[in-house]
């Protein structure tokens, strides 16, 4: 019935499509071909047989064009046994039909190629004398002679030494070609079969290269064959480069080589350099040139000295002479694959003794990693425009990404590690791994990423044997390519995702192992400094400005002895850092630091990995090791900061509001009054540490230091006084705080002006909660008063931070905390012309806004006064002559002090509070904590010179930052010795390292600056 029928057509149908057909129709009648049905005992299995393979319909075409070829041969037999009973085998044959028009062509123009497919007795790791062997007899060559010759027989029959003719020369070279292309079916069928083709891939490119070697030694003898005298006075050498001479070649791909030519026992040199030379050139054109068969692929040459220009052949002595003279970076670059693969293998081995050495000593050349970068780069600008998304080997994440990253790393460490030099990308890479130049997870990353980039490649060229690199755009032929590698159900789509993927993993791994830092620093150093030994390293390291050589060779013995990983790690990056160090001011103290810290943190993952492959994060630790003892104590305290060192983006202050709900987080979760108090003051020492690392490397600049100081002091403070409350509401059992307590900073804190050593100068104020008696809320106020100084200020596993209230209403006299009543009572009455001086800088920090803003009512009267009397004037003029003759520490140079000195810190903030005093009441801009601020009005305002006002700025700048620098140098956060411009040579080299001056320069530059100032001041302040 007519319907029946169309139903059965339509399942059919259905079913040819489930299993990747797209010209069901097509498919339908070869299915019925009668020549197929010969061979096809059951088609249905035939269908799914068929489905797995890259394209089904391709594969459906060859196999029909295939059985007709074999019809009436015995190949017939053999393709009908292996369709109906050897599933292997079927599986073999129709993945080569389904991926490869080209061999399919080549199985019907020769079906005995047919049995070197079905055939599954040769692996892929066939020995390679093998595969010698038979190209050699394929061209009637002795594969045991010692210079074989094609034409053994007929050339013997027509007399020694007789050139071959060129029918016969011709004819063996077809058979050669035969020969090369059972081979290569054989390999392909065994690739396109393998169901874990990118494991299989480094098998089938060796297996490729070892037939590229056997087809040139072939094609020697065939050479030879065609020469009068066969080149017997001749010995000649072929050496394969790039991924032939590696082990690594494609499908379809030029193979480069170098020639090699000698005399025979003392021979003439010039004629054995001609005979080479017509050997050589005969042989590029037995491999490339037109005949009966396709050719093999371009022998190209082209990598020798002087590249096309140069000659053909070279004896060892003239290539040696080349290398040591002329030769550029890409040239060893491409040495470290080269390998002897045909002809005389002596001579071969003679010419990679020869030249090997320079290979791993190349390195040392100048600008070698800055050349090997650069050429990098100019093969990805040549790639075209159009081209460059489609790029499998030269685009941005190709395969040369993976294998210039590989080779770059092992030219550079290479010259003292011989375990790294290995010419397979994938070996060399494991080797660099096992040594601790990659990380294991890049080398996996890396491997899967290459290992996927060449399969892909290869089943490109598979498709019609062509040497191409480029992903085709047809949505047929993505999805044939996606289905060849394994993407079936991804079709196009799949297989474009995972090629963008690929592409970002090796790019982003490229740019940060190709780029990484260390490589030039390494590259620069000489043998000797490279080497660790420690007859080596004391001498080093008194020749860069160690103290202590023997003591700082113990230190590189302790970090670098073993066989472990991190041992290994610390051999490379020792014999840089040892310098980096010695830029710092105490390369001792940075050694035996990064000692200290490796001890902590060198078994952690991330430590040694860090320091290898950033950017900047070794070279910045040293620096903050040698030259800043307050951050390598820090660092020490804290060794997770060193995760810091490798993004600016960490070193920058995150400001007050991201450390308050940082903060916050731990108070919520936490009713333990101790383990909270260490919370809030091991912030406080992370945050210093942080704002002092990024000021010690020239990230943040020192106003930006000050605030960030302040904003964390605040956001201390502001956390000690909800500790305080809680903690005073549990022992006194209270349901809630009996008062408001309000923090109003004062000093430096008040006016964002911290350093790293400063008191948090404050006044506390309260208020008492509704219904509350005064003076319950005053003992209240006063009980968590005191608890937040002592949660701060207690010794502990933290660093304290003293809370001084000795700026409060009477002083030491006073209460420790005043109601905001008394608050008023006493500075309507009582309150003296400092005190108003001194609320200029009074802000509030922690407590209630509307607190902060009935103390604000009270206060900007009294600082921001309608007129300042001239009695006022000169009693502020007073107490400043009288700080610098009684505060000044004994025996200081008032030059040198930056705080109570002769145009220090004093002077300029004096000037400024004395111009707020005279007039904030009618300029609203001067109402503000800052000095610098405050003087940038006074400029604007024209109330102070502009010229005048930068003096002040400069100077005020310059001290903080001499400052902060003697205590990060110093790591001492108090005492008098940080207010002082050393006078000692080596603290003053210390502090000018960490300001990026030289030491003649700062003193100069601080005693010129300081004079210019105290001019100002005397004029300005005392109106001199």
């Amino acid at each position: 019935m007519p319907g029946a029928g169309g139903g059965r057509r339509e399942s059919a149908g259905a079913r040819l499509r489930r299993a990747g057909f797209l010209e069901v129709a097509r498919a339908e009648s070869f299915l019925a071909d009668a020549a197929l049905a010969r061979v096809v005992v059951d088609t249905d299995a035939l269908v799914v047989a068929l489905a797995p393979v890259a394209d089904p319909d391709a594969a459906l075409l060859a196999l029909v064009r295939l059985a007709e070829a074999v019809a009436g041969r015995p190949e017939e037999a053999a393709l009908r046994r292996a369709l109906a009973t050897d599933d292997d085998a079927r599986a073999r044959l129709l993945a080569v039909l389904g991926a490869s028009v080209a061999l399919g062509d080549e199985l019907v123009r020769h079906p005995d190629v047919l049995g070197d497919v079905l055939d599954d007795a040769t692996p892929l790791g066939v020995d390679s004398g093998a595969v010698r062997a038979e190209l050699l007899r394929a061209v009637g060559a002795d594969p045991s002679a010692d210079v074989p010759v094609a034409l053994v027989g007929a050339l013997t029959a027509g007399g020694s030494g007789e050139a071959a003719s060129s029918a016969d020369l011709a004819s063996v070279t077809d058979a050669m070609r035969r020969a090369y292309r059972r081979r290569l079916a054989r390999i392909a069928a065994r690739d396109l079969a393998s169901p874990s083709p990118e494991d299989v891939m480094p098998a089938v490119s060796a297996a490729l290269s070892d037939l590229a070697a056997a087809a040139l030694e072939a094609a020697l003898a065939i050479a030879r064959a065609g020469l009068p005298g066969h080149g017997a006075g001749t010995r000649l050498a072929v050496v394969a480069m790039g991924k032939c001479g590696a082990r690594e070649l494609n499908y379809v791909s030029d193979v480069d080589v170098i020639h090699v030519a000698e005399p025979v026992d003392g021979g003439d040199e010039t004629v054995a350099l001609q005979d080479g030379a017509r050997l050589a050139a005969a042989l590029a054109r037995i491999c490339a040139q037109p005949s009966g068969e396709p050719p093999l692929w371009t022998v190209d040459a082209a990598l020798r000295p002087e590249g096309k220009d140069g000659p053909l052949v070279r004896t060892v002595a003239s290539h040696r002479a080349y290398y040591e003279r002329w030769a550029k970076t890409w040239e060893f670059q491409a040495l470290l694959k080269a390998r002897p693969v045909a002809g005389d293998a002596a001579l071969g081995q003679a010419y990679l003794d020869a030249v090997s050495p320079m290979v791993w000593q190349a390195v040392a050349r100048e600008n070698f990693v800055a050349d090997a970068q650069a050429m990098r780069r100019r093969v990805e600008n040549h790639v075209p425009a159009a081209e460059a998304d489609r790029q499998v080997k030269l685009g941005k994440g190709g395969l040369r990404d993976v294998e210039f990253t590989v080779q770059l790393l092992q030219l550079v460490h290479g010259r003292t590690d011989s375990s790294i030099r290995a010419a397979t990308t994938l070996t060399a890479l494991d080797a660099l791994t096992d040594a601790g130049y990659v990380g294991r997870d890049d080398r996996d990353e890396m491997a899967r990423c290459y290992r996927f980039l060449r399969v892909l490649e290869h089943r490109l060229q598979l498709s019609g044997l062509a040497r191409t690199h480029l992903l085709p755009t047809a949505e047929t032929d993505l999805r044939r390519l996606a289905r060849s590698v394994g993407l079936r159900a991804g079709g196009a789509d799949g297989l474009l995702a995972a090629w963008r993927d690929t592409r970002h993993v090796v790019r982003t791994m490229h740019e940060r192992l190709y780029y990484r830092p260390l490589l030039p620093a390494v590259a620069r150093l000489s043998a000797t400094e490279v080497s660790l030994r420690p007859e080596d390293a004391r001498a080093r390291l008194a020749a860069i400005g160690y103290r202590d050589p023997a003591g700082a060779a113990r230190h590189i013995a302790a970090l670098t002895e073993g066989v472990s990983r991190r041992a290994s790690i610390q051999r490379q990056l020792l014999p840089v850092m040892l310098g980096w160090f010695a830029e710092g001011a105490d390369p001792d103290a940075g050694l035996l630091a990064f000692r200290v810290l490796s001890d902590e943190l060198g078994s952690s993952h991330w430590y040694l990995k860090l320091l290898r492959d950033s950017g900047t994060a070794a070279h910045r630790l040293a620096r903050l090791l040698a030259g800043a003892r307050y951050l390598a104590d820090a660092l020490a305290r804290s060794p997770e900061s060193v995760s810091w060192l490798g993004d600016d983006a960490e070193l920058a202050p995150p400001g007050a509001e991201r450390l308050a709900i940082e903060i916050d987080a731990v108070l919520t979760r936490s009713d333990e009054v101790e383990f909270a108090t260490q919370s809030v003051r091991a912030l406080r020492r992370r945050e210093l540490a942080r704002t002092g690392a990024g000021e010690a490397l020239g990230l943040v600049d020192v106003l930006g230091a000050v605030r960030a100081i302040s904003g964390v002091t605040d956001v201390v403070l502001a956390s000690a006084l909800r500790i305080a409350h809680h903690a005073v509401r549990a022992e006194r059992g209270l349901d809630g705080p009996l008062a408001d307590v309000l923090v109003v900073g004062m000093g430096r804190l008040g006016g964002h002006e911290s350093g790293y050593g400063s008191d948090a100068d404050v006044q506390f104020v309260h208020r008492a909660r509704a219904g509350v008696d005064e003076s319950d809320a005053h003992a209240y106020a006063t009980a968590v008063c005191a608890r937040l100084r002592q949660l701060l200020g207690e010794v502990g596993p933290e660093p304290s931070l003293e809370v001084d209230a000795t700026l409060r209403p009477e002083g030491r006299n006073g209460p420790l905390v005043r109601s905001v009543a008394s608050f008023a009572e006493y500075h309507s009455r009582w309150s003296l012309v400092w005190e108003a001086q001194a609320l200029l800088r009074a802000r509030c920090v922690a407590g209630p806004e509307e607190l902060w803003d009935e103390v604000a009512a009270i206060v900007d009267p009294i600082r921001y006064p309608a007129e300042l009397s001239p009695e006022k004037a000169r009693e502020v003029r007073r107490i400043k002559a009288r700080v610098e003759a009684e505060r000044m520490p004994r025996g200081s140079d008032p030059a040198r002090n930056v705080k109570l000195g002769r145009g220090g810190l004093a002077d300029v903030e004096w000037t400024v509070q004395l111009l707020q005093l005279e007039h904030a009441r009618r300029v609203p801009g001067l109402r503000t904590t800052s000095t610098l601020d405050a003087l940038d009005v006074l400029a604007h305002e024209g109330l102070v010179e502009a010229t005048d006002a930068e003096v002040l700025r400069e100077a005020w700048l310059l001290a903080s930052s001499v400052r902060h620098a003697n205590v990060l140098w110093s790591g001492r956060a108090d005492g008098a010795g940080t207010d002082v411009l050393p006078a000692a040579r080596r603290d003053l080299e210390g502090i000018a390292r960490l300001l990026g001056r030289d030491a003649n320069d700062l003193e100069e530059t601080y005693l010129r600056t300081a004079r210019r100032c105290r001019a100002v001041v005397d004029r300005i302040f005392y109106g001199a």
